[in-house]
């Protein structure tokens, strides 16, 4: 059997279970994840043990540190990923929720429900606790999901989905509502971006490379983003020492993440003020500091000039660049043409400008007086997430359980006839 068919034979597996899984209740699909949770506690020994075949075999082939930190599984990371299967299983259940009910002069009575997307493929890379994540939004959502991670931690990801199956069997439900990729052919991504109306939508979650590749190769819709090129713009009636603790954790407190600060906008009422206190911080932080003209000239030797190309990077990375702006709209318009649309936030005591901001800049999340580390389903109350979407059509923002579902129409009549 060639990879194309393997892949079909799994999407057809899955699309039978999707419509299983999309009628069990909530109290069968929570009994489940909460199984699933206890038998990774209880089989530590052994998926630490498969990490280890991955971690030997990625140290072999040389694969830089922060790959092998994403990579390994402890006790602690094993934890946390039953913490968060439970913490998934305590969320409210979306699926069935009606909204929107309105009376037609006909007599008949329209609304809104909520329900699943049906069979989701989710290509990753590195993490193996994704495998659990995607896996428990999936089932909470009521889709059937495939799973294809990297062949870096092919080990990991197969004992981890190997304990999701007993579970789902504890509770009389098919395994294949959770279906993995065993084999890692690249041309097996290739296979599942073709699936029209077996898969009904794909879902990376990886580097820029990956998320490229499969935007451009997708015939199936895709959930993604594909940069954080993140923004905070300190306005001349900013609070300085809340501007500057922002300006500090947005970039400073992890760097490789999508929602970190890569290039900060200041007002030039306030320029001379906060940026040499910055820069200090940033110098401490080691963090390397590029920027226009005038940041040039009022910082000297502790900045180096940007390029045209520095205000488009995600750099992921100690850097940042730093650019002046004569008011809010000229940050608006920054932050609009070389910004990714993924999370942008403002410091400023006007609630005036702050609602300004907030309806001009076209991003996922747009904050007032908040570090930008704040957009992640976690700290927007969403449990896990499967991803960060920059799109406009249906999810936006950190995607959880409600966004794993849609919406379809359902009309209540009492015999009505359209006259």
């Amino acid at each position: 059997m060639d990879i194309h068919q393997y892949i079909t034979q799994l999407a057809e597996k899955a699309k039978a279970a999707s419509y299983v899984i999309a009628n069990a209740d909530t109290q069968q699909k929570n009994q489940a994840l909460y199984a699933i949770a206890q038998l990774l506690r209880e089989n530590e020994d052994q998926l630490i043990a498969a990490n280890q075949k991955d971690m030997q075999s990625a140290q072999e082939k040389g694969l830089d540190a922060a790959l092998l930190d994403r990579l390994q599984l402890s006790s602690k990371t094993v934890s946390s990923m039953a913490e968060g299967l439970e913490q998934i299983a305590a969320l409210p259940d979306p699926v069935g929720e009606m909204t929107d009910f309105a009376y037609r002069p006909s007599g008949i009575q329209i609304g809104k429900m909520r329900v699943p997307l049906g069979v989701i493929g989710i290509i990753y890379e590195s993490r193996p606790n994704v495998t659990a994540d995607a896996a428990a939004l999936c089932l909470k959502a009521g889709n059937a999901c495939i799973l294809r991670g990297g062949s870096e931690a092919i080990h990991s990801n197969m004992a981890i989905v190997q304990l999701i199956h007993q579970g789902l069997q504890m509770f009389r439900l098919p395994e294949n509502i959770v279906s993995f990729v065993e084999h890692t052919d690249r041309e097996g991504v290739g296979s599942m971006l073709k699936l029209t109306g077996l898969i009904d939508v794909i879902v990376p979650r990886g580097g820029k490379g990956l998320v490229q590749r499969i935007s451009e190769e997708a015939r199936v819709p895709v959930i993604k983003h594909l940069d954080g090129v993140c923004h905070v713009y300190i306005d001349e009636y900013a609070d300085m020492e809340k501007a500057r603790q922002v300006a500090i954790n947005a970039k400073t407190s992890r760097y490789g993440t999508c929602n970190t600060m890569e290039t900060l906008l200041v007002h030039q009422a306030v320029a001379a003020k906060i940026l040499p206190v910055l820069a200090q911080d940033y110098q401490e932080k080691q963090v390397q500091l590029r920027g226009d003209e005038q940041v040039c000239a009022l910082l000297g030797n502790s900045v180096i000039p940007a390029s045209e190309e520095d205000w488009y990077t995600e750099y992921l990375a100690p850097i940042l660049s730093i650019r002046i702006v004569a008011n809010m709209n000229e940050a608006i318009v920054h932050i609009n043409h070389y910004g990714s649309h993924h999370t942008d936030s403002i410091m400023t005591e006007n609630y005036t400008l702050a609602r300004q901001f907030l309806r001009a800049v076209d991003s996922s999340s747009v904050m007032v007086n908040a570090s930008t580390r704040f957009a992640d389903g976690f700290e927007y109350g969403l449990g896990a997430e499967i991803g960060i979407s920059t799109d406009k059509i249906h999810a936006r923002g950190p995607v959880g359980l409600e966004g794993l579902t849609g919406q379809k129409w359902i009309v209540l009549g009492d015999g009505q006839i359209r006259v």
